[in-house]
């Protein structure tokens, strides 16, 4: 089976040397993406909220831009920096996975990456054609 790396001019670039989203087949692997600038000049700080909202949108484009899409994850891997925090990452996470919310992991972790506070990755379907 053939691996493609992914690169996505419209999410923020990978920090490290790792691919922003891998595929293989009709599975699409997605890097953690958390609330960076699309320009790569780093992380965009804010409340829980807005840096949910922003790794959403980071996650929403990357997905587009290798022909897949938010319907199309089928699960998801979230770190909190404090998971007193879910309940607010919550509300804005169910915004995006209304309807057939893909399944879920959720765990608070010690420290992430230039100290955000949200970090998703997710695995999608890329549908054929």
């Amino acid at each position: 089976m053939k691996k493609t790396c992914i690169v996505s001019p419209n999410a923020s670039p990978a920090l490290g040397p790792y691919s922003q989203a891998v595929q293989t087949g009709q599975l699409l692997f997605v890097s953690g993406q958390g609330p960076f600038a699309r320009d790569g000049s780093g992380a965009v700080a804010g409340t829980i909220e807005e840096e949910t909202l922003r790794t959403l949108e980071n996650l929403k484009a990357l997905l587009e831009d290798a022909g897949s899409g938010l319907e199309h994850v089928v699960k998801t891997t979230c770190f909190l920096a404090d998971m007193n925090n879910f309940k607010a990452f919550n509300e804005v996470y169910a915004q995006y996975f209304a309807e057939n919310s893909p399944a879920r992991s959720c765990v608070e972790a010690a420290r992430l990456p230039l100290d955000i506070q949200v970090e998703i990755e997710a695995i999608a379907l890329v549908p054929e054609g």
